[in-house]
């Protein structure tokens, strides 16, 4: 959730001591002394939201209102003054402001309206960006990467069950992206324009679920790890669900689900009410041939994030990196590319329990379906990229059973 708060009043003291109480509750306060100064502050992805005091010289809280709602309307507004009555409360809500609140005001009343603001600005921040990722094209193709069949196959299923309206159940290895695979499942359904709700199933008593489903109404509710639900919330979710549930449950799981039927964790009829659509993620070991599209991807990603220039990825080290396990998955993946951009030393994890001709077996065949990905899928390209013989290359596909059409994108 977004904390930053962009307090305007052009009293000092009352500034600074309202930036000391945001403070104190892990808030990012932004001051500003007047409209003027503040204005410069306030755009359409400002991830914020705004407190003003309502008399000020000059231009004032409503002026400061206005041009907030015509900048962008959904940017919450909370005005405070020390004259406060009936008819400027009124005037303040019928002018779009998100609350109203009397100087002075106790901290715990101004968090609690901050609390809902934020939240309310989070959701809208994350919706318009979903939103964008569906305008510009084929999420699926846009947002999983790989060229192996199993990734191809991810991104069929889940073209395949995205437009259906029934629960879709989401499993996988921890680190393999299955919250990543549940947001792509809803950007390609018919429900993309409306929110995408996440939340940790561990957190939702009933109450809290009911929220959510509230919050998501019209899209899709994310629950991560649906074993780790409250038993009164799986029950109140059965229900919700066979009564028509105002959004639509996506299910994330690491754990065996079958298991956890038998060992009373989760409820089997909710079992098998989600289990109708799975979608299972594979993980990077059943798929080494896609940890060089990855690679590069999160290798990118991360210099961006760091504002530094994407260091040059040599074959040695997409060799040492295919040559790992990955236990961690996507997520241990993009750590290490993280540590590439910045420099750090990478500790590289040995196959111990592996022979050396196992472990350049299996070098040798990553650097085969690394080569047929680049080239998509044309053997004649990859074999002169890899200085071999066309035999000889395709005597090596047919030793590991590889497929050059497998790659063809």
């Amino acid at each position: 959730m977004t904390t930053r708060v962009l307090v305007v009043d052009d009293d000092a003291a009352v500034r600074d001591a309202l930036a000391q109480s945001l403070e104190l509750a892990d808030l990012e306060p932004v001051t500003a002394g007047s409209f003027i100064v503040a204005k410069d502050h306030i755009t359409n992805d400002f991830d914020g939201v705004i407190v003003s005091d309502i008399r000020m010289p000059g231009r004032d809280g409503f002026h400061l209102l206005a041009h907030t709602r015509k900048v962008d309307e959904d940017l919450p507004v909370i005005l405070l003054t020390g004259e406060g009555d009936i008819p400027m409360a009124v005037q303040a809500m019928r002018e779009g402001a998100f609350g109203f609140l009397e100087k002075p005001c106790a901290p715990s009343d101004l968090l609690a309206v901050l609390e809902r603001a934020l939240k309310t600005r989070a959701l809208v921040l994350e919706n318009r960006r979903l939103r964008a990722l569906v305008e510009s094209g084929d999420p699926a193709a846009r947002m999983l990467f790989g060229v192996s069949a199993q990734a191809n196959g991810l991104r069929d299923r889940v073209r395949l069950v995205a437009p259906l309206e029934t629960e879709v159940l989401v499993t996988g290895a921890p680190g393999t992206g299955i919250s990543k695979v549940a947001e792509v499942i809803h950007l390609s359904s018919l429900r993309s324009k409306a929110a995408f709700v996440k939340r940790a199933a561990a957190d939702m008593a009933p109450k809290a679920l009911a929220e959510a489903l509230d919050a998501a109404s019209g899209g899709s509710l994310f629950l991560d790890e649906i074993t780790h639900l409250p038993a009164a919330s799986q029950l109140a979710l059965l229900e919700t669900l066979e009564a028509g549930a105002p959004a639509r449950l996506l299910a994330g799981s690491t754990r065996d689900l079958g298991a956890a039927v038998e060992a009373g964790a989760l409820n089997a009829d909710l079992y098998y009410r989600i289990e109708v659509m799975p979608v299972r993620v594979p993980s990077l070991s059943e798929r080494p041939e896609d940890i060089p599209v990855l690679f590069r991807h999160y290798v990118a990603q991360a210099a961006e994030q760091a504002g530094l220039a994407a260091p040059e990825i040599g074959p040695d080290h997409m060799a040492t990196l295919m040559a790992q396990d990955w236990p961690g998955n996507a997520r241990s993946l993009m750590s290490a590319a993280m540590r590439f951009v910045l420099g750090m030393p990478e500790e590289v994890a040995e196959a111990a329990d592996l022979g050396l001709v196992e472990q350049m077996a299996r070098v040798e065949r990553s650097l085969l379906v690394a080569a047929l990905g680049r080239h998509n899928g044309h053997a004649s390209a990859a074999a002169e990229t890899l200085r071999l013989p066309r035999k000889t290359f395709y005597d090596k596909l047919k030793r590991y059973g590889i497929r050059a059409d497998d790659y063809r994108r």
